[in-house]
């Protein structure tokens, strides 16, 4: 305990350069739990989103179907497997049908994806019920589509596609409504028409190319030669996406925090040598070098509480504004295909800040205890004459 009293009283006593050291620790910290949290709520946000909005609680698959081979789309459809048929009709399953087109809005030719889904699920957080209008073909568009082919609800677009029999065909569909999205991948060049509807444009009765597993069929594993892909296999881009955001951020990470440890070191060193005398009397009067070198490591160890809670100060309000406000990115952003949208908001959770705590605790003092090691083979007569052995 005296140690510890000794070592915060010398801590405060070196004034203005203790507390720039304090001041460059804080930054960093708060830093790393800033642009930490924002990446993780980032992705936190996309998985969700992406889940709710397209890929359900799993997908089953087409033996065919490769969503990264437009080629392979031409096979990628078959009859519902028996084994769903049943959850299907129950509404705890939609099936999606998946076929290449083009459109022709204004005179331009833009290749697509149509794509079939039941007007009345309730499996995915698509606003589907639009599809119901009668009369012309309804089809449903996310904004991203819409700006880019310049589209808006009432308006009329041709569209041409390929039957199951090889054949082209076209018809007029009217955009009945534009939804509003950060998945891209449910809104990037996809128009969606009602399930039954393009089953008769492309002559595919009772077919689909895949079929999203509501949340009440976890039991459903199984459906003959189409596979399961569950949700971690189908958010992997994200995973990986998350790893390559983590290692290209510790770069910015040791930056920060290596100005901070460098500080800390280089005060240590100057503080050792400055006060040779100071260590040579303690040791005189019975201080062992065990407790002179505690003593040290104790002093630098300090300046990691202190940025503690100094960060803690500004860092909280800070970062609860930010948690809150968010971060609004460019529009340029939402050309990515990822489920970015254009405001990302932090997310810091208690492993997050726990974590950075103990990093700069243990880095700090690590650091804090190189330079005393020379303590180790100080002689207190050549340290009250002012000189190291």
């Amino acid at each position: 305990m005296v140690t510890l009293q000794l070592a915060w009283k010398n801590t405060i006593g070196a004034g203005v350069r203790t507390w720039l050291n304090v001041f460059v620790l804080s930054v960093a910290f708060v830093t790393i739990i800033g642009m930490q949290g924002l990446y993780r709520g980032m992705l936190d946000r996309a998985r969700d989103a992406m889940i709710r909005m397209e890929l359900g609680d799993g997908q089953f698959w087409h033996p065919e179907y490769d969503p990264y081979d437009p080629f392979a789309l031409i096979e990628s459809h078959g009859p519902v497997p028996v084994q769903l048929l049943p959850v299907v009709a129950a509404g705890d399953a939609v099936p999606v049908l998946i076929t290449q087109g083009t459109i022709y809005p204004d005179g331009r030719i833009k290749p697509i994806l149509l794509k079939g889904i039941s007007p009345g699920q309730t499996v995915l957080e698509l606003p589907t019920e639009t599809l119901t209008a009668a009369g012309d073909i309804p089809a449903l568009i996310g904004s991203h589509m819409a700006k880019n082919s310049g589209l808006s609800v009432g308006d009329f677009v041709t569209v041409r596609w390929r039957d199951a029999h090889g054949t082209y065909d076209a018809a007029d569909v009217r955009i009945v409504h534009v939804m509003e999205t950060i998945v891209q991948s449910v809104d990037n060049a996809q128009i969606w028409l009602p399930l039954d509807q393009l089953r008769t444009m492309t002559d595919m009765p009772n077919e689909a190319t895949l079929i999203v597993r509501g949340k009440g069929t976890q039991d459903i594993t199984g459906a003959g030669h189409w596979g399961l892909k569950d949700v971690g296999f189908l958010t992997k881009a994200i995973d990986e996406i998350q790893q390559m955001s983590d290692f290209s951020l510790s770069f910015l990470y040791i930056f920060l925090l290596g100005m901070g440890l460098l500080a800390v070191f280089d005060t240590q060193v100057l503080s050792i040598w400055r006060r040779r005398k100071e260590m040579g009397t303690l040791m005189a009067l019975g201080m062992t070098r065990g407790t002179l070198i505690r003593l040290f490591t104790l002093e630098g160890a300090m300046h990691a509480v202190l940025a503690l809670l100094a960060g803690a100060v500004y860092g909280i309000p800070l970062l609860t504004w930010f948690a809150r406000s968010g971060f609004t990115m460019p529009e340029y952003v939402e050309s990515y295909g990822m489920a970015l949208g254009r405001t990302m908001y932090p997310v810091y959770g208690t492993g997050l800040v726990t974590g950075t705590v103990i990093l700069v605790f243990i880095t700090v003092t690590i650091v804090s205890y190189l330079p005393t090691r020379k303590i180790a083979d100080l002689e207190p007569t050549d340290a009250l004459r002012g000189k190291f052995s």
